[in-house]
């Protein structure tokens, strides 16, 4: 795992610029810096190493092919790399060292750029400089495990791994955008290709473009271009199911495959171990290690003493059984309190997925002990784990009765009154309503409610239920742009199917992957996510529906799979998110640090949210009548971000 950052366009002004930028992601990269300059074709080349492959100088960076041709800085690993060199065959060259990076030019060399993406397994970011062509490649791994952001610097095209990099950069602007402000506080987080700043843009997953010298002296960026697209993956699956002639066969089939990807993600030269969290993903990757290793394997979990949110004695149960060298860690309200001023530094833009906590926690114990960690991400969005997919499901099933007329009448008639109107409205007829029914605030429910009953599909309404805020109420001139989410369907059948494909390509990467990413590098820790091994998608996606879904649980077939490793009653338990108390705190310890966050002068005079929903809001969580963590959540790690930037 490393740090890129480069420009083309002005390497006179930008020399310095690289050098703070790698000194910022040092963190990235603690082993090793490198810079390369080309004064005649005015490009840059910064890189900061976490050694994993190849200790020795063999696997500095930036690096030249053998013919001289290309030069890389490259983020991420190959984890087919060996095969790689035997399938080039007499194309190879005399081996300087056995990194991966040193694999990657030789197989440019031999196939090109195109062909050679489409032969790699692994999580990748890379920029590539062609000095015949004077052309740039910029490239990204097909889940986007690794992050890649560029942009035009005034005259300079530049890239980086992260944003506080771009920002050492001459030229950086800063200047935020509000339309991906919209999108961060519908989604807590800002998904690609939008970053929170005007002009910088994220290369989605899957894909790459080239950058031509006549190009970039215009200004111009070319489209990136898909090499995969787990959409396509997932529409070819479900029109080529596999067949098994039992259920047998196909645990069978995926314990190969999966016992495969996580043999091939083993390969390290430094210390290597796994999150081990007590669910069912994590659980059945470190399952497959142990049974691969010839030692214990080392597994790190943190605890927390709220019972509600601790999984930590069903992870040390399933160590114990398992046979590994376990670690764990309670974490005081004091630990995890500590780390909240840190978050706007590491996520780099604004991240409000409350379990960026406990997993940089995990993150952070896991690297006194190890440099590699193998996490059970990906799991949910392969094999249908979200409770959120069967509560859209049968929502839908019971919506679709009503006339789409009557529906939207209904909420037509319900949205043109304020939820004030409808709390006093509900406080009059209190007394004749069923106590059952009482709502604590019931003006916002049944807006909620009303936005679910206009729902034009299935996909919107699931839409509605992944949705924090509503921009248009919050952000002050701030028009959100279209995504992925926006439409009303995707070109697939079956609205479970849809919801699952949906995640893959938004959520997983710019969520979940961003999370594990950031955290994970803010302390020098490479994360390895064997589910996400490209082959394991396709198998997953070719499985019909029952072998995911069965009996109203999820996941059916992976749990089948950890059933041989791991008894039932270890693993059987209703599914628990890797949370933190963020309601209490904001009640209690953290109560003066969000009151000066969302001070109604400061919003007023800072302009792009709107002070009144959110002392509304805020007014309510303090009083007990609502529980709005995530909503406030959002607003507090935008405003802590902003402050982080003017500090």
């Amino acid at each position: 795992m490393c740090g890129i950052v480069g420009t083309w366009g002005q390497t006179a002004r930008m020399d310095d610029g690289i050098r703070r930028a790698v000194g910022r992601m040092r963190h990235r990269g603690p082993d090793d810096s490198g810079f390369w300059t080309d004064d005649e074709s005015a490009i840059a080349f910064g890189h900061a190493r976490l050694s994993v492959l190849d200790l020795s100088a063999a696997g500095h960076q930036p690096m030249h092919s053998a013919c001289e041709q290309w030069v890389i800085v490259f983020n991420g690993e190959i984890y087919n790399h060996l095969l790689l060199r035997d399938r080039l065959g007499d194309k190879a060259p005399t081996w300087r060292g056995h990194s991966d990076t040193e694999t990657l030019l030789a197989c440019f060399a031999a196939w090109g750029v195109d062909e050679t993406l489409k032969s790699l397994h692994g999580m990748f970011a890379f920029a590539l400089w062609n000095r015949h062509t004077r052309t740039l490649v910029l490239a990204r791994d097909r889940f986007g495990e690794k992050p890649l952001y560029y942009g035009y610097l005034g005259s300079a095209f530049a890239f980086s791994s992260e944003l506080k990099a771009m920002r050492e950069l001459p030229g950086f602007a800063g200047a935020i955008d509000r339309g991906a402000l919209a999108l961060f506080l519908r989604h807590n987080y800002v998904p690609a290709p939008y970053s929170i700043f005007h002009n910088i843009s994220k290369l989605p997953p899957g894909s790459y473009f080239e950058l031509s010298e006549k190009a970039a002296r215009r200004r111009e960026l070319p489209t990136p271009q898909p090499y995969w697209s787990a959409l396509k993956v997932a529409k070819y699956g479900i029109e080529k199911p596999l067949d098994f002639e039992s259920d047998t066969g196909a645990i069978v089939a995926l314990e190969e495959l999966l016992t495969d990807a996580v043999r091939a993600q083993l390969l390290s030269d430094v210390p290597l171990g796994a999150f081990l969290s007590g669910g069912v993903d994590s659980s059945t990757v470190v399952a497959l290690m142990q049974a691969t290793a010839s030692h214990p394997v080392k597994t790190f979990s943190i605890g927390f003493h709220e019972s509600e949110y601790d999984e930590a004695k069903h992870a040390r149960a399933i160590a114990r059984h398992l046979g590994t060298d376990h670690t764990e860690h309670y974490v005081s309200p004091a630990d995890a309190l500590a780390k909240i001023p840190g978050l706007p530094h590491i996520y780099d833009e604004p991240f409000s997925d409350s379990s960026q906590i406990p997993t940089c926690l995990v993150a952070q114990l896991a690297r006194q002990h190890v440099t590699v960690s193998l996490s059970g991400d990906g799991g949910d969005e392969l094999f249908g784990g979200y409770n959120r997919y069967f509560i859209a499901a049968r929502h839908w099933r019971a919506l679709e009765r009503i006339p789409k007329a009557l529906r939207i009448l209904s909420a037509q008639i319900i949205l043109a009154r304020s939820p004030a109107f409808w709390d006093q409205f509900h406080a009059k007829v209190e007394r004749i309503v069923p106590r059952s029914f009482r709502l604590a605030s019931p003006g916002n429910s049944l807006h909620k409610g009303a936005r679910v009953l206009a729902a034009g599909s299935g996909m919107a309404l699931y839409r509605g239920l992944v949705s924090h805020w509503e921009p248009v109420e919050l952000v002050m001139d701030g028009p959100e742009p279209d995504t992925t989410l926006s439409g009303e369907s995707l070109p697939l059948p079956g609205l479970i199917e849809s919801m699952m494909a949906l995640d893959a390509i938004s959520y997983l990467p710019d969520d979940i992957l961003v999370k594990v990413d950031r955290a994970a590098m803010a302390v020098g820790l490479e994360t390895r996510v064997p589910l996400l091994d490209h082959r394991v998608f396709e198998f997953a996606w070719r499985l019909p529906m029952r072998y995911k879904v069965r009996n109203g649980t999820g996941k059916w077939l992976l749990r089948q799979l950890l059933y041989k490793y791991v008894p039932r009653s270890l693993v059987d338990r209703p599914k628990m998110g890797f949370g933190v108390p963020i309601g209490s705190w904001l009640r209690g310890p953290l109560r003066e640090w969000a009151e000066e966050l969302l001070d109604e002068a400061r919003l007023r005079r800072e302009g792009f949210l709107k002070a009144e929903p959110i002392r509304h809001k805020w007014a309510e969580h303090l009083s007990g009548k609502r529980d709005w963590q995530y909503h406030l959540w959002d607003v507090l790690m935008f405003q802590a971000w902003l402050e982080h930037q003017r500090s």
